[in-house]
């Protein structure tokens, strides 16, 4: 089925995001002390704020190209590359720019040990250097995508995500640093992912027909539609970046080991989301492709296919939790205390696929059709639902925080289908 053909090399390229994350906890789980896999996490969260607050650079790229693409509009195509990309090393200049005093606000916010603040620091002061690189790679994902061109995705992963565990290693194995050497890794293999991408695209760009027209690259009117989309999948990127940066603070004021131990088990929820997350990115790509044409047919089984994969996704996924979780946390970390504390919330992990995979789904679908508006307010419908739970249920310590975290995304999978029966009721069937 084109669904399978389109997401086996996203699915292949997303593994390695979450075996980084693994490597990445691995390697600085096996130092001599939790304060390294603390520092780390908080910089990786802090990232995650800086960076994919930025992510609508890749998922409206995706579902604009792939609306071009089924009207059959090559100029569209290649001046969506031209605007997001000018948009992409804008922002990442402007990162850069004001890098520390984000840094400050964000470490702040995220609490921490005095140790693991310090380290994650000299982390994020490292890492703040790859934001061109990192935003640019966003658009070249999201353009290639778009096209259906889901093999570009596998090699530009592998190349960052190689290189990046290579050095990993190299850095802290071989050279003895700590957190900073992670950072450094980081940083060198998304430069080298960026060259390989821009070389990927000057000959994709030569091959298309049509040209583009460089006076609406300059012209603010021209970025209608891509400021449109964006601002919403930017404020529903940091609602979603929010929820779980606040999960990773609520932790970290219950010790150094509870933050190292929720770090554990969320490389388990990545490693779930990856592999699910192919599936919501090829149907990004048909559904774009669909609306493009005004073909309802390929519209629901696009829909239907990706569906039915992502569920049998998500099932293997909470059997092999169920079955290996607690030898894949002691992978993870040599520290006893470590492994004790997350191996008492593994059952959290079990449920979650089952839980998560219909919001993944629904994201990709509401991706291509551009309906982006839903999918922001079904994180902030989230967020009414989570905090308060959280505030309910926090006597009962990190069980308390990982229940409220699960009926946050319980509650963004009901709002977006409730959004999807609607309006394939209505705007998106045969007239």
């Amino acid at each position: 089925m084109r669904i399978w053909a389109l997401a086996w090399p996203i699915i292949l390229s997303n593994i390695t995001v979450p075996l980084l994350g693994l490597v990445d906890t691995a390697v600085v789980g096996h130092l001599p002390d939790s304060r390294y896999l603390a520092a780390v996490t908080l910089g990786a969260t802090l990232f995650g704020f800086l960076y994919w607050g930025f992510g609508f650079l890749r998922m409206g790229t995706t579902g604009l190209v792939a609306q071009a693409v089924g009207r059959e509009a090559p100029d569209e195509v290649k001046l969506l590359l031209g605007q997001s990309l000018l948009l992409a090393l804008a922002i990442g200049a402007a990162l850069m720019l004001l890098g520390s005093p984000l840094i400050d606000l964000g470490l702040w916010l995220l609490d921490g040990s005095d140790e693991a603040q310090s380290l994650a620091r000299e982390y994020a002061e490292i890492r703040l250097w790859s934001a061109p690189a990192v935003l640019a790679n966003y658009t070249l994902l999201g353009w290639f995508l778009g096209q259906q061109n889901a093999r570009v995705t596998l090699y530009l992963l592998c190349l960052t995500n190689g290189v990046n565990i290579v050095l990993d290693l190299l850095f802290v194995v071989g050279l003895g640093m700590t957190s900073a050497g992670v950072a450094l890794a980081s940083v060198i293999a998304d430069y080298s992912a960026l060259a390989f991408g821009a070389w990927l695209a000057l000959r994709k760009l030569r091959r298309l027909e049509g040209r583009i027209e460089r006076g609406r690259l300059w012209a603010i009117s021209a970025y209608q539609a891509l400021f449109s989309v964006n601002g919403h999948l930017f404020l529903r990127t940091l609602g979603l970046l929010f929820a779980t940066a606040f999960f990773t603070a609520q932790g970290a004021r219950q010790g150094d080991t509870v933050l190292a131990a929720n770090a554990v088990l969320l490389q388990f929820i990545m490693m779930t989301s990856y592999a699910l997350d192919g599936f919501a990115h090829a149907a990004e790509s048909l559904v774009g492709r669909a609306v493009g044409r005004r073909d309802w047919r390929e519209f629901a089984t696009a829909v239907g296919a990706a569906a039915r994969f992502s569920f049998y996704t998500a099932l293997a996924a909470a059997l092999g939790f169920a079955l290996c979780g607690n030898a894949i946390i002691a992978l993870l970390t040599g520290l006893e205390e470590v492994r004790e504390s997350a191996a008492a919330y593994l059952p959290w992990m079990v449920a979650m696929p089952l839980i998560a995979v219909w919001s993944y789904l629904l994201d990709g679908v509401f991706i291509g059709t551009t309906a982006v508006r839903e999918m922001r307010n079904s994180i902030f419908a989230g967020l009414l639902v989570y905090l308060p739970a959280w505030w309910l249920f926090q006597g009962l310590g990190n069980h308390g925080l990982w229940l409220a975290f699960t009926l946050f995304m319980i509650t963004r999978s009901l709002v977006l289908a409730g959004y999807y029966r609607h309006y394939r009721q209505t705007r998106w069937r045969s007239a």
